[in-house]
């Protein structure tokens, strides 16, 4: 059985003597360091940093690390998370008619590539529209959504979160805008999936637009979802050259694509906390 490895977050001022700070500890504790990436925001004077870590025997002890790190973290003003990269994230999926991104986050999680247990699926289309993904087993809600019903239906999501202590929100193409007040309260902890274009288009079939503006690149864009719609802190982003012979029905698919791929991808390096918040922005440390 291979040993345990961990993952660990820092985002502080930066000065000088962090890195010797944590790693004199990680050290003296027994630790082998794995994996490690650092960014100085020079713009902010901001300081962030992933380390992923082992201990050399089974003797080591976690806890000590953690309480290591106490003093530490309060000399250098730190925000700081260690994780065992072993421990599974509980998620809530959201999802309206169009499932592409559900079929690929869920074929992703059956085959063990996404280490999530997933606490409930939300939509605002009944389950079986989604017959054909096996949903079985999985806690299934169905909450239309009109303007009379928005407010208590958003409760009721909240509810959800809440009551199965689920760490994350991953909206799968969910077509609701969520209101003001449910976006603060998964702020940092929710991650939609957005089709973008140059120029951006908005409204009923952006593809259809996007064909009769000429456009020669699609794309998508997964991003932290906040108050102002599509536009939080980007995670990940894709692209593909498109031409006057693609039709419409074409870009569809290849945005279906795309968007899949993106959506799985940042939620991925939510997942591995590779993901740092940097104010509007994110620092994401790729391998």
């Amino acid at each position: 059985m291979s040993k345990a490895h961990y993952i660990l977050t820092v985002i502080c001022p930066n000065r000088p003597g962090i890195v010797a700070a944590v790693s004199v500890n990680l050290f003296n504790n027994g630790c082998n360091i794995l994996e490690a990436h650092q960014f100085d925001d020079t713009d902010t004077t901001r300081f962030f940093m992933r380390l992923v870590f082992n201990f050399s025997d089974d003797a080591g002890s976690i806890e000590a690390v953690r309480q290591g790190f106490e003093p530490i973290a309060e000399q250098f003003q730190m925000d700081w998370t260690i994780r065992d990269s072993r421990e599974r994230h509980r998620v809530v999926l959201m999802v309206s008619k169009f499932d592409h991104c559900l079929a690929d986050i869920l074929y992703n999680w059956r085959i063990g590539e996404l280490p999530i247990d997933i606490t409930a699926i939300i939509s605002n289309h009944p389950k079986s529209t989604f017959d054909h993904l096996q949903l079985n087993g999985l806690d299934f809600h169905h909450l239309p959504v009109t303007s009379e019903t928005k407010p208590a239906q958003e409760a009721e999501i909240l509810r959800i979160v809440e009551d199965t202590r689920a760490e994350l929100v991953v909206l799968a193409r969910y077509m609701q805008i969520l209101s003001d007040d449910l976006s603060a309260k998964l702020s940092g902890r929710c991650i939609n999936i957005h089709h973008s274009f140059l120029p951006g288009f908005k409204g009923a079939k952006p593809y259809h637009q996007a064909k009769a503006r000429g456009v020669k690149l699609i794309g998508a864009t997964a991003h932290y979802v906040t108050a102002d719609l599509d536009e939080g802190p980007i995670i990940e982003q894709d692209v593909e050259r498109i031409s006057h012979h693609d039709s419409p029905a074409d870009l569809v698919r290849k945005g279906r694509d795309i968007e899949r791929r993106v959506l799985t991808q940042a939620l991925s390096f939510h997942l591995e906390g590779r993901v740092l918040m940097n104010g509007s922005t994110t620092v994401v440390f790729r391998q």
